[in-house]
């Protein structure tokens, strides 16, 4: 698949799938706080943190299909019986303005969100 894809394409693709896989240090990773209250079993702190990691794995568990030509800047799953989408969004390191270019790492910084779908 990544051969058929524009380098730069090529590119944002290998970049955001180390953001989703939490090898990209300088990314930032959000869940909202409707998603996280509706994924965790209970109230309590540790419940929170749970749903946390439990979103996480569950974003870096996902699998693009084999013939997939986006930039895998956006997914859908379910868990736990709910819909969960999680996006990527480019910014300049300084996270004021959009990325001039998503390709160079070095002049973009990645924000993962993931939300429940009923909240996009």
């Amino acid at each position: 698949m990544m051969a058929t894809l524009a380098p730069s394409i090529t590119r944002i693709v290998e970049l955001n799938d180390r953001c989703r896989m939490g090898l990209d240090h300088s990314a930032r990773i959000v869940a909202t706080r409707d998603c996280l209250a509706t994924i965790a079993k209970g109230d309590r702190s540790i419940d929170l943190v749970i749903a946390q990691a439990r979103l996480l794995k569950a974003v870096r568990n996902f699998r693009f299909a084999a013939d997939d030509r986006t930039e895998h800047d956006f997914g859908a799953l379910d868990l736990d019986g709910e819909r969960i989408f999680f996006k990527i969004d480019y910014y300049d390191a300084a996270l004021e303005y959009g990325s001039e270019d998503p390709a160079d790492a070095s002049i973009t910084t990645r924000v993962l969100t993931i939300m429940l779908a009923r909240d996009y």
